[in-house]
């Protein structure tokens, strides 16, 4: 059942909630936030998508695969930690190629380094496993209701059975 009232609004709150995700992730890599928060918020934008418009019009807008997301997530982590090992050897440290410091101890440049590389692939990470949680949870609701429509099979009167058991 479609709503019409919570589609018009997921149509309004998608991209405030994926700006926030943004946000959150820019914002936490010096602050509280970061890569695990603003992929949870970027995951509820697509859920809100999934049940307002259904889950093949979220997997569309999506576009990739959530285990791809999921898998370049880790990819990027795991160059994020193994950076800093391959510089000083030790995994996750820190590593900011572009920021220079004067001689009076100014830092001027990008702050983009392994940890933002790091955050970023944890952000990757929650989103495409969340989103690909929820899409299963949504496709496996979507064979239950279609088998319930089928009528009495061999599992009882009213095709419930022991599903519950499942």
């Amino acid at each position: 059942m479609r709503s019409v009232i919570l589609s018009t609004a997921t149509r309004t709150l998608i991209p405030i909630i994926l700006v926030l995700s943004i946000f959150i992730f820019w914002r936490g890599h010096n602050e509280p936030g970061g890569g695990f928060i603003g992929g949870l918020l970027a995951a509820t934008a697509f859920a809100l998508m999934a049940k307002a418009e259904g889950t093949d019009r979220a997997r569309y807008a999506l576009y990739f695969r959530p285990r791809s997301i999921a898998a370049t997530g880790m990819t990027c982590a795991l160059f994020g930690g193994i950076w800093g090992g391959l510089q000083y050897g030790a995994f996750l440290k820190g590593m900011w190629p572009f920021i220079t410091i004067d001689e009076s101890g100014e830092k001027h440049g990008l702050p983009f380094g392994s940890i933002m590389l790091f955050d970023f692939g944890v952000y990757l990470v929650v989103l495409g496993t969340v989103t690909g949680i929820l899409f299963a949870l949504e496709d496996s609701l979507a064979e239950d209701a279609a088998g319930a429509e089928d009528g009495p099979n061999e599992t009882g009167a009213d095709g419930e059975g022991d599903r519950r058991w499942r």
